[in-house]
């Protein structure tokens, strides 16, 4: 018998967890053609299945660890785990949290009573320190992911599922991976009871390291992770849970930041919840699997694994969702600059479309360039309107995937300036938190120009930042030693069509 299968069995959690409801989605179904239920771990009482890991863990701790206390390391869900199941068991807790670490989540864990440490710009700095902390203290780690009894715990979800489907065994269950602790426990129950039932994992395009590493066959490290599900970023999957990837997952499916947010938009109509981004990969997954698989009139489960959104996301959801449900589409345009052509362009080109956005500034006295959000079907109106646009004479580009696009450049409309030369673009991630702009402006030289900045909060712990630079070709050398000496990921943008359209 599978070691961990026993555990699941064993597990003990139901003295904290609840048996979460498998609730039928509506709309969800009705739109899909399909009948979707949706596992409804965002209704725990720190809103995320992780709870159910940390205490199974930590219950079955000797008492002489139990009395030394425990520690973790964590930006948000398993941080609440570990305090609430510390706190009920009478436990000490200490957490270690990045310094970025969005206050709302730094007090929930308080209030369960742990003791919180922050350390370090993100997960990686503060697991660091945590590790300093335990050969300092002897507490005893709880691991987010890569242990037996913590993917026990996640595993209980499989074994409720399958009792609350005992009418109707489900042809697929789609489940988020992060670091793989839910869907080891999931699939390894699942499998070893009805081997026949699909078990899919899904992942942000842009946290992608189980989907690499069983291409790989090996486990990859990512040299970085997208923020906007943070509570999948992880670098590096679990060894345990690689290899119970490898054995029990049929397939892992990879959605972006448009398809999650518009995931989200889902749930919230037929729960009217909102989940977190990480919570609602699992309807993002269903959604993309019945599009390329065509199926219909099957019983499909996603996993909502968690609802700790950050408040000042949500309008950022709620603009990509629109893109994510393929109702809208953006257009880099470039016009001849004279009188009555915008005119020209909106009767012929955007006729009675309804526009979502748009943005021009003059630019020379040849040319404009304008960026247009239209309202559509994507699907089946975006080719017939890029091509009304190039019949009209129009230089035009359908620039709706370009994340750069999106979050900065229709921001900054107007062209190159035409008295600039060498200049440089760039697109950096800053940690979100006092004093990281500063750190970047006084180690830059005095004479390298700063040519453009733009900024935009996502709620992550990094912020996103778009800036521009002026330097002389032959200090194009140490400027790209000041970058790497600051240590901010960044990308250089030069080479990027749509930003030279524009920039």
């Amino acid at each position: 018998m599978d070691t961990i299968f026993r555990l699941i069995l064993t597990a003990r959690v139901y003295d904290i967890v609840k048996e979460t409801p498998l609730d039928f989605a509506v709309n969800l179904s009705k739109k899909l053609n399909n009948r979707i239920l949706l596992k409804r771990e965002d209704l725990q009482d720190v809103f995320s299945f992780k709870i159910r890991g940390a205490y199974n863990k930590i219950v079955n701790l000797s008492e002489e660890q139990k009395k030394k206390g425990v520690i973790a390391a964590s930006a948000g869900n398993h941080a609440q785990g570990v305090a609430l199941s510390s706190k009920v068991l009478g436990i000490k807790a200490v957490i270690v949290m990045p310094e970025t670490t969005p206050q709302i989540k730094v007090e929930a864990v308080k209030r369960h009573g742990a003791e919180v440490v922050l350390k370090g710009d993100n997960y990686s700095e503060a697991y660091e320190y945590c590790k300093k902390l335990i050969k300092e203290t002897g507490l005893t780690y709880i691991p987010p992911f890569d242990d037996e009894l913590v993917i026990a715990g996640q595993g209980t979800i499989g074994l409720e599922i399958l009792r609350q489907t005992s009418k109707e065994i489900p042809y697929a269950v789609f489940v988020p991976i992060g670091g793989g602790g839910l869907i080891s426990g999931i699939a390894t129950y699942i499998k070893n009871i009805y081997p026949q039932v699909k078990i899919i994992g899904v992942e942000p395009t842009e946290s992608n390291a189980m989907y690499l590493s069983i291409k790989e066959g090996k486990r990859v490290v990512l040299d970085r992770v997208g923020i906007f599900a943070d509570g999948v970023a992880v670098k590096e999957v679990g060894e345990i849970t690689f290899e119970k990837t490898k054995e029990y997952v049929d397939e892992i499916i990879l959605v972006n930041v448009d398809e999650i947010a518009s995931a989200i938009k889902d749930i919230y109509y037929d729960t009217r919840h909102i989940v977190e981004p990480a919570g609602a990969l699992g309807v993002a997954g269903i959604k993309k699997y019945i599009k390329d698989k065509g199926i219909k009139n099957k019983t499909l489960v996603a996993i909502n694994s968690g609802a700790n959104m950050n408040f000042d996301r949500l309008s950022y959801v709620a603009e990509r969702a629109i893109i994510g449900e393929k109702q809208e589409a953006l257009y880099a345009v470039k016009i001849p600059e004279r009188p009555g052509e915008f005119k020209k362009f909106c009767q012929r080109v955007i006729q009675d479309k309804n526009v979502s956005e748009f943005h021009y500034r003059i630019s020379s006295r040849e040319e404009a360039y304008l960026l247009v959000g239209l309202t559509i079907d994507y699907e089946k109106e975006n080719q017939k309107i890029l091509e009304r646009m190039r019949k009209e004479g129009y230089y035009a580009m359908d620039v709706t995937p370009n994340e750069l696009i999106k979050d900065h450049i229709k921001y900054m409309i107007g062209g190159k300036c035409p008295f600039v030369e060498n200049e440089i673009f760039y697109n950096f991630r800053f940690p979100e938190k006092a004093g990281a702009l500063m750190k970047f402006l006084n180690n830059m030289k005095e004479r390298w120009n700063i040519t453009a900045f733009h900024y935009r909060r996502h709620g992550g712990e990094f912020g996103r930042v778009f800036v521009g630079f002026e330097i002389p070709k032959e200090e194009k050398e140490e400027f790209n030693k000041f970058l790497n000496d600051l240590n901010y990921d960044y990308t250089e943008e030069t080479t990027n069509i749509a930003c030279r359209l524009f920039l």
